[in-house]
């Protein structure tokens, strides 16, 4: 999609649409290009707000063709909801609902018009996030004769410089990656294809990259790991894509984003039913996310050193597959009896943290699509997020907030480790039923220690099952612009 900004007065904009975010039927609608539109097209808006066509709510849109005194072949009015609630977060939906509802009517170009209050880089930024991420579908395999329908011209009427444009397509463009990867089937994209587009990413960024192979990861003692990768015919890798900057501060932190790497799970010998087992693709959906983002932050250059961790693992019934019952050793040392095999993406992920903390990492954010609890507490609607450190979790929020991503903090009492007690390891993989995000999350917890940590329970918001109007049915891309904005904000020392 190609994004232009245009500086030439509203009606002078020639296009095959001219967006104009509207409100709720209550907001004044007496000044500005809204009071232009209704005064130019002999009272258009007054018609369509007093006949109930139109009411402003979030993500509805009204469309008029060939607008008297404007160049733009349609005028389409964008609902953003009560102008006291509107924010980046809400522009960002309203781009993409409008782009989705115009690619529909095979709109090919179009540009929202952003007029004060609602202007500068902050609102075109988040615009543009919204309109990539609207733009995008998960059709990369449909081979029919008819056309796929594009939008190839997105533009930006209104006060934005070419700095916000570039940051909103950076950030548009990571969500949209971890989306492309997370919706490949499993068998297209293995643990090696996975490392291989991770390398891809690395080259192109100009970044520096290492896989562990089997071999290596039983050399230093990842049992965690590489148990539940043994049921797979695929071998498992660790990867790891490093940032730098340009020059690094003594002292300085370093970032450590962790995510789960599951290219497809079955649940192992604990395996899952046969319902939407196919959604499983996505139980990569974290390192997906890691990877968008430090190839985002390979552009957007913050100033202290992160690395992505990724351990790729397919998560197989087959012959060697471990067994309910079995006990692995960590690379940390400790032992683990593997209660439930389908409770494997916590198993990488200790191996993969302690890993992070051998080689420096100061502070470690995971991302997983962990628990079906989270999604039972939380819904679909906000991840789920745990910390053993109050102010790192306090910025990750902050964070979350300018990057328009709901996030819960969630609690990590040390009563709940009552239920991680085994007569034969030193900690069962499981807990009991209830609480169930929590004991994963207190699981991993043991293995970050005193290293300030926090988890991103993504499984009830890495997948939508039905499209919502503005991101297609599918992978969500969500944590990629919070770890950007968390990263991007940390200094040097």
């Amino acid at each position: 999609m190609e994004l232009r900004i245009e500086n030439q007065p509203f009606a002078g904009i020639e296009t095959g649409a001219l967006i104009v975010p509207a409100f709720e039927k209550d907001a004044p609608r007496d000044s500005g290009l809204l009071k232009e539109i209704n005064g130019a097209t002999g009272g258009w808006i007054d018609e369509i707000y007093a006949s109930g066509e139109f009411a402003g709510k979030s993500a509805e849109i009204a469309v008029l063709h060939r607008p008297q005194g404007f160049r733009a072949r349609r005028l389409a009015l964008i609902g953003c909801g009560k102008p006291d609630r509107f924010s980046t977060a809400e522009l960002r939906r309203a781009a993409g609902a409008a782009v989705r509802a115009l690619k529909a009517k095979s709109v090919r170009e179009m540009a929202l018009a952003l007029e004060a209050p609602w202007a500068g880089d902050d609102w075109a930024a988040a615009a543009v996030e919204g309109a990539l991420a609207g733009e995008f579908d998960p059709d990369r395999y449909k081979t029919g004769e008819e056309e796929k329908k594009r939008v190839e011209v997105f533009a930006l009427a209104g006060a934005a410089s070419e700095a916000a444009l570039e940051r909103g397509r950076i950030l548009g463009e990571a969500q949209n990656f971890a989306r492309e990867l997370a919706n490949e089937p499993g068998n297209r994209l293995t643990p090696g294809v996975l490392a291989g587009r991770a390398r891809a990413l690395a080259a192109e960024a100009g970044l520096e990259c290492e896989v562990l192979d089997q071999d290596r990861m039983r050399q230093l003692g990842m049992g965690a790991l590489l148990g539940v990768a043994q049921g797979s015919a695929e071998p498992p890798y660790l990867i790891l894509v490093r940032y730098r900057p340009p020059s690094v501060a003594e002292g300085a932190p370093h970032l450590a984003l962790i995510g789960k790497g599951v290219t497809f799970d079955t649940g192992g010998i604990s395996i899952k039913p046969s319902e939407r087992m196919e959604e499983m693709k996505y139980d990569m959906s974290g390192g997906a996310a890691v990877l968008a983002a430090i190839g985002a932050l390979a552009r957007l250059k913050p100033a202290i050193p992160v690395t992505a961790f990724v351990p790729a693992v397919e998560n197989m019934p087959g012959g060697k597959a471990q067994r309910p019952g079995d006990i692995v050793r960590t690379l940390a040392g400790k032992t683990v009896e593997v209660l439930n095999t389908d409770a494997e993406g916590r198993l990488i992920l200790i191996d993969t943290i302690t890993y992070a903390k051998q080689l420096g990492a100061t502070h470690l954010v995971d991302v997983a699509t962990l628990t079906g609890a989270i999604a039972v507490a939380l819904g679909g609607v906000n991840v789920g997020v745990f910390s053993n450190h109050e102010e790192f979790q306090n910025r990750l929020l902050a964070a979350a907030r300018e990057a328009g991503e709901k996030m819960w903090p969630m609690p990590v009492d040390e009563e709940y480790k009552e239920q991680l007690k085994s007569a034969f390891a030193d900690l069962p993989n499981i807990g009991t039923r209830y609480g169930g995000a929590i004991t994963a999350a207190l699981f991993l917890k043991e293995f970050a220690e005193e290293t300030p940590w926090i988890h991103l329970d993504i499984a009830g918001t890495a997948w939508l099952s039905e499209s919502k109007p503005f991101l297609a049915k599918g992978p969500s891309g969500v944590a990629v612009r919070t770890l950007i904005r968390l990263a991007m904000e940390f200094k040097a020392n």
